[in-house]
């Protein structure tokens, strides 16, 4: 079996560089871990089990997946939803970090009055934030659909502004490429 296990390791590419974000969030003893990140031990003494973050401590969330108080995230840790970081961090793509204050530019957002004038409420991966609108020339296609139109979208053209198609010259080769002849202009 452990020949076995050796096997399938040694075939994945680059195996041993990753460590899976499911594997980060298990409790550890172990005050360091193989990827060099600082592990805190979730209780003094025995394991606490719970069901929801209420039947744990301070400084403690209940990591629901195994049933266990693990401490409060830190800075740069993996975490699920921002209740699983310390105070003043918000669980952003995956990782506790600094939250922008709202309105300005990456803040999280649900419409677009939550934003700055000249902005809008749009997904980048997968999050609501604050983004930019596009300025004059800035790409500004918009695919049918998909995955990446639903983790990523595109803010509207700035005030005064239009997107349009801008047809290429044909003094040189024509190469079709998707988007990149749709452009922020002056109507």
């Amino acid at each position: 079996m452990k020949l076995l296990v050796s096997l399938f390791f040694s075939l994945l590419p680059c195996g041993h560089g990753y460590i899976w974000a499911w594997m980060l969030s298990m409790p550890y003893n172990n005050p360091e871990d193989a990827a060099g990140l600082s592990r805190i031990s979730t209780t003094k003494g025995p394991t606490v089990q719970c069901d929801h973050d209420r039947s744990c401590g301070r400084g403690l969330f209940c990591d629901r997946h195994f049933g266990l108080c693990v401490a409060l995230r830190h800075e740069g840790q993996y975490c699920r939803k921002d209740s699983q970081c310390v105070r003043g961090l918000g669980c952003m793509y995956g990782r506790c970090q600094r939250m922008i204050p709202g309105g300005h530019e990456g803040a999280r957002c649900r419409q677009d009055k939550d934003c700055s004038p000249n902005m809008c409420c749009a997904r980048h991966h997968g999050e609501m934030i604050c983004k930019r609108k596009l300025p004059l020339g800035g790409s500004c296609y918009v695919p049918e659909g998909g995955l990446a139109f639903s983790i990523n979208q595109l803010c509207p053209c700035e005030e005064g502004l239009i997107c349009s198609s801008v047809h290429p010259r044909r003094e040189k080769e024509f190469v079709y490429s998707p988007g990149s002849d749709w452009k922020c202009l002056a109507p």
